[in-house]
């Protein structure tokens, strides 16, 4: 049977950490293009992310853990760096998307960091592995707007 160590918990906070980042982050594209199409995509990833946060603080402290509030130094890096570069692009929105993609695909590879942990409860690789799989495909659909941008 699995168990919930604090270790388990330090990665799922530091996953939080990341979905808060990545809601900051998408908000800030939706703010920095001009497409609408583009601008209703980034929203609802931010959405997205919002609704992943909520899912994981609960998960947390349904398993005793403390939650981690806030957001890291990376992510703030990240979302000057996407305001750097609509400032100085010739095509904001192409470089929104690139910024997109590098994000998600990050963020695939810290989901399964976590996903590869043994002692994950059932409940909580449950929701990872969803998780995982929907910034996947959205991961996939994103070609499709790299034709509008």
């Amino acid at each position: 049977m699995s168990t919930y160590t604090e270790e388990v918990g330090k990665k799922l906070n530091d996953l939080l950490e990341k979905t808060y980042d990545a809601e900051k982050g998408f908000k800030k594209a939706s703010e920095n293009v001009e497409d609408g199409q583009l601008k209703r995509y980034f929203s609802g990833k931010a959405q997205e992310r919002y609704d992943f946060g909520h899912a994981l603080k609960t998960e947390i402290k349904q398993f005793g853990q403390e939650v981690d509030k806030g957001d890291s130094f990376a992510g703030k890096v990240h979302r000057s760096w996407m305001d750097v570069k609509s400032l100085f692009s010739m095509d904001d929105e192409e470089a929104m998307l690139e910024e997109a993609i590098t994000g998600e695909k990050n963020a695939i590879d810290a989901y399964d960091d976590v996903l590869k942990e043994t002692s994950l409860p059932a409940s909580t690789a449950t929701i990872l592995q969803h998780q995982r799989n929907t910034i996947n495909e959205g991961l996939q659909n994103i070609k499709t707007l790299e034709d509008i941008a």
